[in-house]
């Protein structure tokens, strides 16, 4: 069992930053990519951001890319995704995700073995 835990989210004006964070625990040491979706109301889980085991490798959604970075410190079992130049259509629940099994770093929901809770983000106009 892998237990996730976002924190971060909140309230935040167009064009701000939020630094969202993901503490992972349980068995670890089988985790292999982390990915960050979103969700807004209505609307179906769109891939956010990904990241490889050792982090060396990062894959964005075409929607984020040049204002999001993920990350990751395996020592400390984290994943964060820092958030900049925000815009309303930001606004979504955040979960982060680990997979177990894929190779590479996978895109779809349902590739990914344990999620987080979520963490709500709102960008308001």
């Amino acid at each position: 069992q892998v237990q996730l835990v976002e924190s971060g989210g909140g309230l935040v004006q167009t064009g701000g930053s939020l630094r969202l964070s993901c503490a992972v625990s349980g068995r670890t040491f089988s985790m292999n990519a982390m990915g960050w979706f979103r969700q807004a109301p209505g609307q179906e889980r769109e891939f956010v951001a990904g990241i490889s085991w050792s982090g060396g490798h990062a894959f964005y959604g075409d929607s984020v890319k040049g204002r999001f970075t993920i990350s990751r410190d395996n020592v400390k079992n984290t994943v964060t995704l820092q958030m900049n130049s925000l815009k309303p259509e930001d606004s979504a629940v955040y979960y982060c995700a680990v997979d177990l099994n894929s190779y590479g770093i996978p895109l779809r929901p349902n590739d990914y073995d344990y999620w987080g809770q979520g963490t709500q983000v709102t960008v308001s106009s």
